[in-house]
This record gives structure tokens, C-alpha cells and sequence, in this order.
């Protein structure tokens, strides 16, 4: 039978670490029927933390792709990080998805990575469904956490469902919608629920909140404010079809509860995706770009359509690469040859899977909607589109953020390991867009990049034990950037034989400061030809590339060419080489500044420790933004530098014994 795309739907949990994805995901694959028994995080038995290294920290470190199914409709779900580290697993994901889950954390609410998720999210347009977890925590307040909602996010916060208490005592759930309350038997986890009328104590309180809600639909939606002021009761369906649409078109949130890991909120949250979030069918039409004519078209989720298939993430498994893909139109078979409009080459589908975390079960093919892996492609990274012989068409490639710390690496026995290290660690990098991995001209020490302590913690760590090598690694050190501390200008003649010919350009141009965060621009005349005005912009790049004091990549000015002469002599190299000269001699007029990257760190600390961890980020010369209270802890945000971070996870842990968490992000750079 031919299956109905209209009920697939391509999901992702997402949040800020610890607020419970991977639990929330165990116990939707088991009440799907896809687990027969659920593992916990803290076990070290968790379905989708597969690998020994999330498996021995507890947490998630790589996104993992798996498919459930809940009345008739089929879940392709992708479990992501929450570590802001392994940031990019978050954008890969959210880029190849129709639907997302943020799950929040009942105490700690809109935490650090929340925002940054939701701000992800919302770049791909990806339509969102909050779930409020652990309530059955001491200091969790649902009512706090959806104000928190309604002050850091732009859409409008639509709570269909509150928490049930008997005493302190987290019990259930009041469906907004459906209108009853749903209590879960913890004796069999969490199978048997049943759906009961509302008590007379909560009668009132539910029914503010129902009105609220409908209010607040009412206000988005024309047919149901028609009903609303006619007086007409809202029945289940209408309220479920109108929030759906206001959902797939980003104009709210719907916000449910529970607790995932006293399995408590699930099956209704199961509802809501099937309920409330689009299928293949139902998302705005697929933005591409035709490589030959410029043109922007769209192209909707069709198996007879023109094959589009997205490249979201690879995975190199026993040296073989894994090559995970989105199927947005067209039917992909096995054996098929496949061509890859971003780098002109064409590849054979060998094998398809459907994964299972790391489990495989072969396919025959993959139609429109599906999420499915691959072996057999050579030349395929993220980020690439995959269509057939004559189409041309590409879809947007995924951001990856700049590294902010490195290692060096080493072998530490010589013969071919060294050779063995470099295909290791750019295996690595093709894997994950945010590692970057070059050679110490001085020392030749390998020297990787990456995006935090944790992240180069773990690609080192797989290096020794998925490719067994014995390596060397040095301290985290801080990538620091440079940039110029004030205007000037150079004019720059170059004029030399390469080679058997003569090469010839003149540049003349101005240095500017430019604003923090915005990167490089190039202000180069238009009346120039294009090989030459090409050459002029990679002569800059490449100046860009190292500083001429220290070394480092400039970032952040403004270079404007005022003059660029031509004459019979002029060659594309000798005017590249030039651009490259002059703005080199402009830094240094100009001289150099510093910038090292600055940090935002987030912590959560029980009250007694506040006044030692307060204390201990003075000392680090860290600047405080912010406190509040959050049940028996608090919020502690602040700007710090990355060279004061390394350590702190051990030190912070030595203060509060333990009891204490942060998280870092990248924030931007500043003057050393």
C-alpha cells in the first residue's frame, strides 16, 4: 500500500541541557512500542545515547535519528544536544525537520540554550511545541516558566494544558482542550493513564485558564473570535484544527506539561505532535536556488516530484561514511545514481537505512518526507543537495559557527602515524562543520579547533579509541583574533617575474575599524572586469587570513579600494598579489588590537553557595549581568572571557559540592 505523506511527521527534541530530551524521547519509543524497556540517562542506557562518550558523561553528544509509530501516523524523531558545544548538531537537525519540541525545565525554565535553540529554530521557520518537564521537582513553577516564555520569545504562548497537584505531589495533567483531567498509575510506568472530569477545586482555576486560552486563539483566529463573541461553545476538533494551524504557520506555541521522568505527560504530548504539527504536506514549500540561472523557486513534498535530497549529516562509522539525508521531493532507490548539484559530481546510492540510534534496517527506497542514512557516497558533506542528471537547482547549506579554543595533537611514536592522525582528525571535521583542523608551520603539530573544552575533549578521545591512535595533546588554547585599531591607507605597485611571465598590479586603498561582530567588508569599484575585481576580493581574503604582528585572522573592517590602475601590464595575479600587499601594509599602519572571545555563562547554584561562586567569578574578573531566584537556587548570568573558563567545571563543582551547573556560549569578541 501506497503510504499517505500526510501522516509522516519529521520531529526534534530540543533544549537546554539536562531539561530531559533523551528521557522525553525514551518514553515516547516506548509507549510507540519501539523500546520494550526504557533506559535512563543516568544509567548510561539510554536508546539514543549511544556512544560510549555520552553514555559515560550523560549526556547527548550527537544527534540520533529513529522512527515510531502513534495512531497510524509514522514519527521520524531526531534527539539533539542541549550542550551548547555540539551547537551544530542542533542546526542540522532543526534545517532537515518540519516539527520541534523545546522542552523547558519546570525549575530552571528559559535557560542559556533555550533561547539559542528557539533563535535556531526560528532562522529554519521550523513551527515549535513546548513541553514543560520535571514538575514534579521541588521549586518547579509551570506559571513561571510560561511568563518566562511570553518575555524572551516573539510568539504568542499558548498554554493548552496545566499541571494537577495533590498536596505537593505532582499528579497529572488538566487538558485544556479535550476538558478533563488525566492521571497516570505509577505502578506501571506510565502505561495506564485514564481521563476523568475535573475536580470542584480546580473547576474554577482550569476554567480561567481554558478561557484564556481560547481568548488568546480567538485573537489569532477569525472563525474562532467569531464564535466566541456568538457565545458557541468550542468542541475539541475546532479548537485542535485552529491551533494546528497557528502552530504550522509560526503564530504560537502551544505549551503542554509533565514529567518525563516519572512518566507523566507523554501520550498526550504524542497527541499534540500528531495533533498539531505539520506533515511533509503541510509545511511552506522548499526555497531553491537554480545554479545557472540565479533563480529562487519552490518545490513541494511530492514521490512523483523532481528528486531533492538534502546532505544534513555524516557519520564516519569503522572508516566507512554513514551519510545521513532528508528527502524533500522525488523518490531516491537503491542503486540509483544520484547527482550533486553543489559539487558537480555524480554518486551511486548503494545501500539505504532506516536508523534506528545507531541500529540499521535496510530499505528499498526513501520517498519525499523520509529521513534516512546511506553508504556508498564519496564525495557528498553536509550541506550538499542531491538531484538527478539535468537539474540544477541547490538548497541553502547549513551555518557553521567560527572555533573559539584549540589543542595541538601529536603522535606519540612516530612511522606512518602521523599520517594516520591527519586522516583521522579530517574525518573528523567531515563529520562535524564546527572542527577545524590545520598544521603549525613552526612546530608541525596538528592544531584542532573546536567550539569549547568538551568538544575537543571528546573529538581527542575519539581519536584514541575509534581510531586507536596514541596521541599527545596540549592544553586548550584561546584562538585569538586582531583587527584594526584605527584608519589608514596604502598604495602598493607590484611588479615581478613568476615564473616565465611578468606580473603587474597597482591597488590603492583605505583601512577602516569596523563595527564589533558584523565581519570583514570589501568596498571594491564595480567599473572593473570580473577576473580582475575576483582577483582584487581573494587578495583580500587572503590578507585577512593572518595579521602581520602577530599572526592572527583579522576580523571586523572595512576595506575600501579607491584606486585600482590598469594598464596592458596588469595580470589577475599581479593584481591579487597586490591587494594582498597594500592591505598587509595598511594593518600595519594602522595597527593591530587584540580581540579575544568573550563568553555569556549561565549558572545555576543552590542559595547557600551564592556568595562563594559570586565571590570566585570576581576574582576571575567576570562581569556580573544579572541574578535572580529560581526555587532553591539561583540564576547567575555573566560575561567572561574564554582564557578564565578552562577548569571551572572542577572548580565550580568544589563550591557547591557538587550541586552546582553552568553552561557557556560564544557571545563575540573583545579587546584583550
Amino acid at each position: 500500500m501506497a503510504r499517505d505523506t500526510r501522516k509522516v511527521r519529521n520531529i526534534g527534541f530540543v533544549a537546554h541541557i539536562d531539561a530531559g530530551k533523551t528521557t522525553v524521547t525514551e518514553r515516547v519509543l516506548f509507549y510507540t512500542g519501539r523500546i520494550h524497556r526504557m533506559g535512563e540517562v543516568h544509567d548510561g542506557q539510554a536508546t539514543m545515547d549511544w556512544m560510549p562518550q555520552e553514555q559515560e558523561r550523560g549526556i547527548t553528544i550527537t544527534s540520533a535519528v529513529t522512527t515510531c509509530y502513534w495512531k497510524s501516523h509514522e514519527i521520524h524523531i531526531i534527539d539533539t544536544p542541549g550542550h551548547v558545544d555540539f551547537t551544530i548538531e542542533v542546526e542540522r537537525s532543526l534545517r532537515v525537520l518540519d516539527g520541534a519540541i523545546m522542552i523547558l525545565c519546570g525549575v530552571g525554565g528559559v535557560e542559556a540554550q533555550t533561547e539559542t535553540v528557539w533563535h535556531q529554530a526560528r532562522r529554519y521557520r521550523v513551527p515549535i511545541i513546548a513541553f514543560v518537564n520535571k514538575l514534579d521537582r521541588l521549586g518547579a513553577d509551570f506559571n513561571e516558566v510560561v511568563r518566562q516564555m511570553r518575555e524572551h520569545f516573539d510568539l504568542h504562548i499558548l498554554p493548552v494544558q496545566i499541571p494537577y497537584y495533590e498536596g505537593p505531589e505532582f499528579k497529572g495533567i488538566i487538558d485544556l482542550v479535550r476538558w478533563c483531567k488525566i492521571i497516570w498509575r505509577d505502578d506501571d510506568q506510565g502505561v495506564t493513564y485514564s481521563e476523568v472530569p475535573i475536580d470542584e477545586e480546580m473547576i474554577e482555576k482550569a476554567g480561567n485558564a481554558r478561557e484564556n486560552m481560547i481568548e488568546s486563539i480567538a485573537d489569532l483566529d477569525d472563525t474562532i473570535m467569531e464564535r466566541y463573541i456568538s457565545g458557541e461553545e468550542m468542541d475539541e476538533q475546532s479548537l485542535n484544527s485552529a491551533i494546528k494551524n497557528l502552530t504550522i504557520n509560526n503564530m504560537a506555541v502551544p505549551v503542554l506539561c509533565g514529567s518525563a521522568l516519572r512518566n507523566k505527560g507523554i501520550q498526550p504530548l504524542m497527541d499534540a505532535i500528531v495533533n498539531y504539527l505539520p506533515s511533509p504536506m503541510d509545511t511552506h514549500p522548499i526555497v531553491i536556488h537554480d545554479t545557472l540561472t540565479g533563480e529562487k523557486l519552490k518545490i513541494t513534498s511530492d514521490p512523483r516530484g523532481p528528486l531533492c535530497v538534502y546532505v544534513f549529516k555524516i557519520y564516519m562509522e569503522e572508516g566507512r561514511r554513514l551519510v545521513y539525508l532528508r528527502v524533500y521531493s522525488g523518490t531516491l532507490t537503491v542503486g540509483s545514481e544520484v547527482y550533486n548539484a553543489t559539487r558537480d559530481k555524480t554518486e551511486r546510492i548503494a545501500r539505504l537505512f532506516r536508523m534506528h540510534a545507531h541500529r540499521k534496517e535496510r530499505l528499498d527506497k526513501a520517498i519525499a518526507g523520509d529521513i534516512v542514512a546511506t553508504v556508498g557516497l564519496k564525495e557528498s558533506i553536509t550541506g550538499d543537495t542531491l538531484t538527478e542528471k539535468g537539474h540544477s537547482f541547490v538548497l541553502e547549506p547549513i551555518s557553521a559557527s567560527k572555533p573559539v579554543i584549540s589543542v595541538a595533537v601529536e603522535p606519540k611514536t612516530g612511522g606512518d602515524t602521523m599520517k594516520r592522525l591527519v586522516s583521522a582528525t579530517e574525518k573528523l571535521t567531515i563529520e562535524d562543520p564546527t572542527l577545524k583542523v590545520h598544521e603549525d608551520p613552526d612546530t608541525g603539530q596538528l592544531i584542532l579547533e573546536g567550539m569549547g573544552e568538551l568538544h575537543l575533549e571528546v573529538a581527542t578521545e575519539r581519536l584514541r579509541n575509534d581510531f586507536g591512535l596514541d596521541i599527545n595533546v596540549s592544553k586548550p588554547q584561546v584562538l585569538y583574533c586582531a583587527t584594526a585599531e584605527k584608519e589608514a591607507s596604502s598604495d602598493v605597485t607590484f611588479d615581478k617575474k613568476i615564473g616565465e611571465e611578468i606580473h603587474y598590479g597597482k591597488v590603492r586603498l583605505t583601512l577602516m575599524p569596523g563595527q564589533r561582530g558584523e565581519g570583514n567588508k570589501f568596498q571594491i569599484e564595480n567599473n572593473l572586469p570580473d577576473d580582475i575585481h575576483e582577483a582584487i576580493r581573494m587578495g583580500l581574503e587572503e590578507a585577512c587570513l593572518s595579521d602581520p604582528v602577530h599572526g592572527f585572522e583579522v576580523i571586523d573592517v572595512v576595506v575600501k579600494v579607491v584606486r585600482s590602475e590598469l594598464d596592458a601590464r596588469s595580470t589577475t595575479i599581479g593584481m591579487k598579489i597586490a591587494a594582498h600587499m597594500a592591505l598587509q601594509e595598511a594593518l600595519k599602519k594602522a595597527g593591530i588590537v587584540i580581540l579575544e572571545p568573550i563568553m555569556e555563562l549561565e549558572l545555576l547554584v543552590p542559595e547557600e553557595f551564592v556568595g562563594d561562586v559570586v565571590g570566585d567569578l570576581s576574582a576571575r574578573k567576570t562581569d556580573i549581568i544579572g541574578m535572580e531566584p529560581k526555587g532553591q537556587f539561583h540564576e547567575i548570568k555573566a560575561k567572561i572571557c574564554l582564557s578564565r573558563t578552562f577548569g571551572y567545571s572542577t572548580d565550580l563543582r568544589s563550591l557547591t559540592r557538587g550541586r552546582g551547573s553552568f553552561t557557556m556560549k560564544f557571545l563575540g569578541y573583545d579587546r584583550l
